[in-house]
């Protein structure tokens, strides 16, 4: 049997500014530029998992259970909230899109059956696609 595939697509909304808690007000904004004032996005998400395909029903994944992971895991988390100032979880932390795509995706590998979550991908503009595929293991 061949493992196949499968990305789905969500979104959100949400705000943030990107700054460093150890550095001043001066230095964030001469380091981040408009994202260190406090400004908005709506993102994408997109979530790629794989299995081999089921003989029975002919699917690699269940993609409820997809669904329900990333609805419960990331977006009941950051829809609609201040990711720099009002998510717990992410207190601390720079929400560059590389951050949160890693962070997602550490969520969603809580939240999925093991081994089957391979890329998490955020979209903050058309320009901007941060992508994580998980930890490279160090070179032997």
């Amino acid at each position: 049997m061949s493992a196949f595939s499968v990305t789905r697509s969500y979104h959100f909304s949400a705000a943030h500014h990107l700054a460093d808690p150890g550095r001043s007000d001066e230095e964030n904004a001469r380091i981040y530029g408009q994202c260190f004032r406090r400004h908005g996005h709506n993102y994408g998400l997109d979530v790629t998992v794989a299995g081999r395909v089921d003989p029975v029903t002919g699917m690699s994944v269940d993609l409820a259970v997809v669904d329900a992971a990333v609805k419960t895991a990331v977006l009941d988390r950051v829809d609609h909230y201040d990711l720099s100032a009002t998510v717990p979880a992410l207190a601390g932390v720079i929400t560059t899109g590389e951050n949160l795509a890693r962070i997602f995706y550490r969520w969603l590998e809580d939240a999925l059956p093991a081994g089957v979550l391979r890329r998490v991908t955020v979209v903050e503009t058309a320009n901007n696609v941060f992508e994580y595929s998980g930890e490279t293991p160090p070179a032997p």
